[in-house]
């Protein structure tokens, strides 16, 4: 098929996926959703392919999921069939059978920055900023993963305050990504990387990778991310007098005008 959302190529052992809307920031919409699905399925069943690596064209790797799509009627059917699609999207590459490593520059936030860390290395060029906004839109977390990575402390902090400026060395030292290069580097040290993996015996790499996970799961990661996703379809399905002001004047004047609201309250 033709992507028009994403990027996807092969370079050896290497299985290069790119989020391609610059003009959006890349954020994710139901078309990248099912893309990156595919592009996933290509790489997995590709058996030259012994690592994936995702990343994002143009001046940030993505801003999260697309806020900006028309107004519709959502009852909670809809909105629960859509939670489990993008939730699936981003629990596959921590599921993959093949070992992935996310590249992640200048943004990645909200459900964008779940998926990167969801994958089992990722790196970030300097200046990059982490976080999870959501809570100022009124909405839910819908892959909890942070407090599996960086532990309950850090992800109440910034989970609980909206905190979207959380910097490339922080997210480094409490463990949520690997590493933080410069930012022209960033491309060469995850090809690096990815190299150095794909030397190894591929068996015993992935095997090693569904040791580690299924340690998580033994502690009850899956069920507790299960539980939090349940809360999150909770939260987009519940409305209040809060969240219809604050939606109301999303629509009429805007993502700034909303934030200014809700942060004069």
């Amino acid at each position: 098929m033709t992507f028009e959302t994403i990027r996807y190529s092969v370079s050896g052992p290497l299985a290069w996926i790119s989020l391609d809307r610059p003009h959006k920031l890349n954020a994710i919409n139901a078309q990248m959703v099912r893309e990156l699905n595919t592009a996933l399925d290509r790489a997995e069943a590709d058996d030259t392919v012994r690592v994936i690596l995702l990343k994002g064209e143009g001046k940030a790797f993505s801003a999260g999921f697309d806020l900006d799509v028309a107004e519709q009627d959502w009852d909670e059917q809809a909105i629960r069939a859509e939670a489990v699609a993008d939730f699936e999207l981003i629990m596959r590459f921590w599921n993959c059978p093949k070992p992935t490593l996310a590249a992640v520059h200048t943004y990645c936030l909200g459900s964008a920055m779940e998926m990167a860390v969801a994958c089992d290395i990722t790196l970030a060029a300097e200046g990059c900023r982490f976080g999870a906004p959501e809570v100022k839109f009124g909405s839910g977390i819908l892959a909890l993963i942070l407090p599996w990575l960086c532990g309950p402390k850090k992800a109440k902090e910034w989970l609980l305050t909206g905190n979207d400026r959380v910097s490339a060395e922080q997210a480094e030292a409490c463990g949520l990504i690997n590493r933080v290069v410069p930012l022209e580097a960033l491309t060469g040290a995850a090809e690096a990387m990815a190299q150095a993996i794909a030397r190894n015996d591929q068996l015993a790499v992935n095997m090693t990778k569904l040791a580690i996970n299924r340690s998580l799961e033994i502690a009850g990661m899956q069920d507790a991310l299960a539980a939090g996703l349940e809360t999150y379809i909770r939260v987009e399905s519940t409305e209040t007098a809060d969240s219809r002001e604050f939606n109301r004047i999303l629509r009429t004047r805007g993502t700034r005008a909303a934030i200014a609201w809700r942060e004069e309250k």
